[in-house]
């Protein structure tokens, strides 16, 4: 774990520069912008001042279903439990909220990432144009 590590929540807009760095240097941030669902709840963890990490959480699909979205980490801390703690602050603000499904779009390289917090792999391997292969990853939380 980094020393200094703080996880919280943060305006959306604030998460847009290291989204598009990590995920979608072929976007602009006000593409970005456009694929943001109204009332996401968005966090960032920091390194002292430095944000290293993101990702945003909203419903998304059925009652109950919340999807994560632009899970984003620097380089120089990944493998040390920095996309783990942003993972985790998404999950537990979607359970507080009455998510009893939470899913993502993962990139096949962070499959590990998502496992280990209870998400399963639950479609075949695709792949979106400029970003690369993905899965479909879930996690049921019933009530």
């Amino acid at each position: 774990m980094v020393p200094d590590l703080v996880v919280r929540e943060v305006p959306i807009a604030a998460t847009r520069p290291l989204r598009q760095a990590i995920l979608r240097p072929h976007q602009t941030p006000e593409e970005l912008a456009e694929h943001e669902p109204a009332g996401a709840f968005a966090v960032g963890a920091f390194d002292g001042a430095q944000l290293v990490a993101v990702g945003f959480v909203a419903p998304d699909g059925e009652p109950g279903a919340w999807r994560i979205r632009g899970m984003a980490t620097v380089a120089h801390v990944r493998g040390r439990g920095v996309g783990t703690a942003v993972l985790d602050a998404l999950v537990r603000h979607a359970l507080d909220n009455g998510a009893t499904r939470i899913w993502c779009n993962a990139r096949t390289p962070a499959r590990s990432l998502y496992a280990q917090r209870g998400f399963r792999v639950v479609s075949d391997e695709f792949e979106l144009p400029e970003i690369g292969p993905h899965v479909v990853m879930e996690r049921i939380d019933p009530t």
